[in-house]
């Protein structure tokens, strides 16, 4: 038999050695964490970004709430095309691409980095004028018909009565039109019109202040490189009919500014829900979730 000592110590020596704690490789996990904040950024910045709609502009295809998705690549990628408006900006344009009349676009202003959503109505080298509301197009009116009024949900938080001066995102200026159904539901009737434009792409509009100076605008000729875009609310948008001193778009804007289109609504919110992620479901809604924001053609007479 083996001593004591010598038992313990051939024990030791056979038993298998206990692993150390590894060190955590700091940079690596870093790199990695950059790569895919990178791989992220990138994705925003040259496939698609998810849109939040705070204003009332493009009503009423667009409501307050509204979260969709905005694809960067149809017309090429600029400076507006970035997620983070941070590089000082540029004209330049990689595989440059012109709008569709109807398009609906996002585009950062030269006066501001935040990115607004309007609707392209005249292309390079077309006139534009708007006469009474209605837009002449290369010397054309473009047909507007009257339609049933379109019931947007009169949502009690968009209602910003008795809150002080007017924020953009209310529903205050449709005090008028407000109806409730026989089922009890409340929504906002406002005279709608169908708008049609020379390729057939055809969507709805709101007028409903005649009074509003912005439907006359003097003819001007869109410059190469260049669209006019108005929002759907006509008369509560500031869009290419004002001056930027105005937070309007200052006439034609360079599609260097346009940084993509909005494709899809993934989601829709009425205002109601709180920092409880529960309550998200309770504000959803109905009917919104996957509505296209490509504009229907229909098919044109010659």
């Amino acid at each position: 038999m083996l001593p004591a000592d010598a038992a313990n110590s051939a024990a030791l020596e056979t038993a298998p050695a206990q692993p150390g704690r590894e060190k955590v490789d700091w940079w690596a996990e870093l790199r990695g964490l950059a790569l895919m904040l990178l791989a992220v950024l990138a994705f925003h910045s040259l496939i698609v970004k998810p849109f939040y709609i705070p204003s009332i502009s493009m009503m009423p295809n667009l409501l307050v709430g509204d979260r969709l998705v905005v694809s960067k690549y149809p017309y090429g990628w600029n400076w507006a095309s970035a997620s983070f408006h941070v590089l000082p900006r540029s004209d330049n344009r990689l595989l440059p691409r012109t709008p569709n009349y109807g398009d609906i676009v996002i585009v950062v202003p030269r006066n501001r980095t935040d990115d607004l959503i309007k609707r392209v109505v005249a292309l390079p080298g077309d006139r534009i004028a708007v006469v009474n509301g209605q837009i002449v197009l290369n010397g054309k009116p473009v047909p507007q018909q009257v339609v049933p009024e379109v019931q947007i949900p009169a949502d009690p938080e968009l209602d910003c009565t008795d809150r002080g001066p007017v924020p953009y995102y209310c529903y205050n200026e449709f005090q008028n039109y407000h109806v409730r159904l026989p089922s009890g539901r409340q929504v906002i009737e406002p005279p709608t019109l169908q708008e049609t434009l020379p390729n057939g792409a055809t969507y709805l509009i709101i007028r409903d202040d005649a009074l509003n100076p912005a439907n006359n605008f003097p003819e001007t000729v869109v410059p190469a490189g260049h669209v006019f875009l108005m929002g759907d609310n006509r008369d509560h948008s500031a869009d290419s009919r004002f001056p930027m001193e105005q937070d309007g778009l200052g006439g034609p804007v360079p599609l260097s500014d346009v940084g993509g289109r909005a494709e899809f609504i993934t989601f829709s919110l009425d205002g109601s829900q709180t920092w409880n992620p529960l309550s998200f479901w309770t504000a959803l809604r109905e009917g919104r979730s996957g509505t296209s924001l490509r504009p229907v053609h229909v098919p044109q007479t010659r």
